[in-house]
């Protein structure tokens, strides 16, 4: 049986969409780089979202805060936007947070490649050993 989906679940990744739609169309900013929401988690009550967002290319951590900074500053205005395109009686409030999930999921993935690049080595350097 197929799990069921709240409600804040639905509104949150029905706001994801639009969102992503609405920054890449309406923010000119020019802090806010190439922007990816990740998630967005609504509040029980629908009173406040946290959308969860990466910056891609450059992922220092000045041009992070830059970006963040710009779309808090934004924020009312995308809200604005969202309750048109939703149609919803209440728009949470969005606070934008920097999604560290895949950096270190990139991080994670380059320690295991050296680990098994180094295990590789080591057993190449075993089985020469052993002909010898």
């Amino acid at each position: 049986m197929a799990k069921e989906y709240s409600r804040t679940q639905r509104i949150g990744d029905q706001m994801q969409r639009e969102l992503a739609d609405l920054i890449r169309r309406e923010v000119k900013d020019p802090r806010v780089g190439l922007v990816t929401i990740t998630a967005v988690d609504v509040s029980r009550d629908l009173g406040h979202a946290k959308v969860f967002i990466t910056v891609m290319g450059e992922e220092t951590p000045d041009a992070v805060q830059q970006s963040l900074k710009a779309l808090n500053s934004a924020a009312s205005f995308l809200r604005l936007h969202l309750g048109r395109s939703m149609q919803l009686r209440s728009v949470p409030q969005l606070h934008f947070h920097f999604d560290e999930s895949v950096s270190r999921g990139v991080h994670l993935s380059a320690l295991i490649e050296r680990a098994v690049a180094e295990d590789r080595l080591h057993k190449d350097a075993d089985e020469s050993d052993a002909k010898e």
